[in-house]
């Protein structure tokens, strides 16, 4: 029972961040602005301010500032097929289903720069990680799995034994075996409460410059500060089974009835994280005439490491305190590795008239040689890939619509994909307009929402089946000023 119920550790892990766009970890949609045009690699605009630092560098001169406001909302849905699932006498079927919530009312984020001859500065403050909660009121199928797995092991064996003792006297050699056929074809019952939820953020202030080395070319530098603030709150609770074996079923004995009480087994976890570190950047832009703009960006692959304060029950304590057991990594003071990808992405901007702009992007993040925690890193095949494209169109003085479409791609094992961590590829696409109400002040107005591609993982060995799929939409609204 102790060496299977470890497993915990990954279970409170799990999905407790709210994924919008971006890589496994982070969230490229920072403002409305990406919202209503997901490709902004090469565009030139406060709003692009973390897609493409160096072209702020063509802001026209003065202070320019993009406050906004986003409204996320995901699902996750795990349907888990175990055979051992139909002895669970509150749903005795194979097949359960396992939702969970996650939720982020309010995603703050704010850009600003002032420009000055040949120079500028910026400031960029947004959730770049992380950024709601995400709440499993039934748990999750590999715990259930787990525990009813060590149920029917446990009923078994007291059958077993109590079978045996009765046999034994009329049937020295044979009661042994007749004590299993009976424990083989016995109904068994169980029922548990679990449940999960988590929250994680990542809070990034990036600071930097800018600097026109030619008329039309810029670079830029800066240094993100991340401040990473997780809580995962988990437990499973009131464990017990029974058995109930008939007169007919006994070879005439008096039946058999009998029950396994496993709450000294249950686990109760609350563990905060919490991390601090620096991540250099640096840029370029390319205005190549009044038609083309290129762009790049690199993020350095950044250490970071989150530092355990934890609550936990005596049985939870003990198993933390084995050597090698998965539940240790969330023990009290224990700091726990969880870097930061680098990530290069390119991107382009094409304008045939002045009213018209097509975008195009590219972005690849570093998963692979992103140091994790037990050395997930080792079970992703490659790095994340997007693709994105948009455009937009000023229709007159004071409106802009647009649209745009984005690919994220994963490059997982199937030992990476379980219902405590797992990522779909999908496509999303984003529509939106840009209001001006004021040659100074402007208003963004952006919808996203994500189609996830569904993913089947099989385990032969565990006899254990995971269908995963996802729902995820994101409402934003921006004020943008220059003064």
């Amino acid at each position: 029972m102790k060496k299977k119920i470890v497993t915990l550790a990954a279970f409170v892990a799990a999905s407790a961040s709210t994924a919008m766009a971006g890589g496994l970890l982070t969230n490229t949609n920072q403002n409305a602005a990406f919202l209503r045009q997901l490709s902004q690699n090469g565009n030139i605009d406060i709003t692009s301010l973390y897609s493409n630092p160096a072209g702020t560098a063509f802001l026209q001169p003065g202070f320019h500032l993009s406050l906004n406001v986003q409204n996320a909302k995901q699902s996750r849905d795990i349907t888990t097929t175990f055979p051992l699932f139909a002895y669970n006498v509150n749903n005795s079927t194979a097949t359960h289903r396992f939702e969970g919530e996650a939720n982020a009312p309010v995603i703050p984020s704010f850009q600003a720069s002032y420009n000055w001859d040949r120079w500028s500065a910026y400031l960029n403050f947004a959730l770049g990680g992380g950024g709601g909660k995400c709440e499993f009121d039934k748990g999750l199928g590999s715990f259930e799995a787990l525990y009813s797995s060590t149920i029917v092991s446990s009923i078994r064996q007291q059958i077993v034994q109590a079978l045996t003792g009765l046999y034994s006297p009329q049937f020295p050699e044979q009661a042994g075996e007749i004590a299993n056929q009976i424990a083989n074809t016995t109904r068994y019952g169980y029922d548990l409460s679990s449940y999960m939820k988590g929250r994680n953020y990542q809070f990034h202030l990036t600071a930097g410059g800018t600097y026109k080395v030619l008329d039309n070319l810029s670079v830029s530098l800066g240094l993100r500060a991340v401040y990473a603030s997780n809580n995962y709150n988990g437990f499973v609770e009131d464990v017990n089974a029974s058995y109930d074996i008939p007169a007919n079923a006994t070879y005439g004995f008096p039946g058999l009835q009998g029950s396994v009480n496993l709450k000294d087994n249950s686990i109760s976890l609350n563990c905060d994280q919490t991390g601090f570190t620096l991540q250099p950047i640096i840029g370029i832009d390319w205005r190549v005439n009044s038609h083309w703009n290129l762009a790049a960006k690199f993020e350095a692959p950044t250490k970071l490491k989150l530092k355990n304060k934890t609550e936990m029950n005596t049985f939870a304590a003990q198993m933390a305190g084995q050597e090698g057991n998965l539940l240790g990594q969330f023990a009290d003071g224990r700091k726990v590795r969880e870097d930061l990808p680098g990530i290069l992405a390119l991107g382009g901007q094409y304008a045939p008239v002045k009213s018209v702009r097509i975008n195009a992007g590219w972005n690849y993040y570093f998963d692979k040689q992103c140091k994790k925690e037990g050395n997930k890193q080792d079970f992703i095949d490659k790095g994340t890939m997007e693709v994105n494209a948009g455009v937009e169109w000023d229709i007159c003085k004071w409106l802009t619509v647009s649209g745009g479409w984005q690919s994220t791609n994963y490059h997982l094992s199937d030992d990476y994909m379980n219902d405590l961590t797992f990522n779909l590829s999908s496509n999303a696409v984003a529509l939106g307009v840009r209001l001006r109400a004021t040659e100074r002040c402007t208003f963004d107005l952006g919808y996203m929402h994500s189609f996830y591609q569904t993913r089947d993982v099989i385990n032969t060995k565990a006899q254990k089946t995971d269908h995963y799929y996802r729902t995820n939409r994101v409402f934003g609204l921006g004020v943008n000023f220059e003064f």
